[in-house]
């Protein structure tokens, strides 16, 4: 059965071209590696809810857009050594270090987890 990572990213709007490029260049990267498919997604229609919203979630401010994205893979066996496989490359190739220089996001409110569908896919 698949297997799907699934992340919420407030990304600040003047920062929004540089994500768009680091979103490039690890969709690439996972694909490489076996992800099946990967989804970076920009709020169009997420309105700011009383109790419960995308932006209320990552505590998205009123100069940031909220990213909605997921990544596919075969199993979560599959996933786990993607993931694994991903990180030294990026290690490899200094992004967490650039990263770390220049965030193009806060991380600390970005949401991420990994899922087993029951419907789809």
């Amino acid at each position: 059965m698949t297997y799907v990572d699934g992340f919420i990213t407030p990304v600040p709007q003047d920062r929004l071209d540089g994500y768009k490029a680091l979103e490039e260049q690890a969709s690439d990267i996972w694909k490489k590696h076996g992800a099946l498919e990967y989804v970076s997604c920009l709020a169009d229609d997420v309105p700011y809810g009383d109790v419960t919203s995308f932006p209320r979630a990552v505590q998205a401010k009123d100069d940031e857009i909220v990213v909605f994205s997921w990544i596919v893979y075969e199993s979560r066996e599959a996933r786990d050594a993607i993931n694994a496989k991903v990180m030294e490359e990026f290690k490899s190739l200094g992004l967490f270090e650039e990263f770390e220089k220049d965030p193009p996001f806060d991380g600390k409110r970005m949401i991420f987890g990994g899922f087993t569908p029951f419907v789809g896919l």
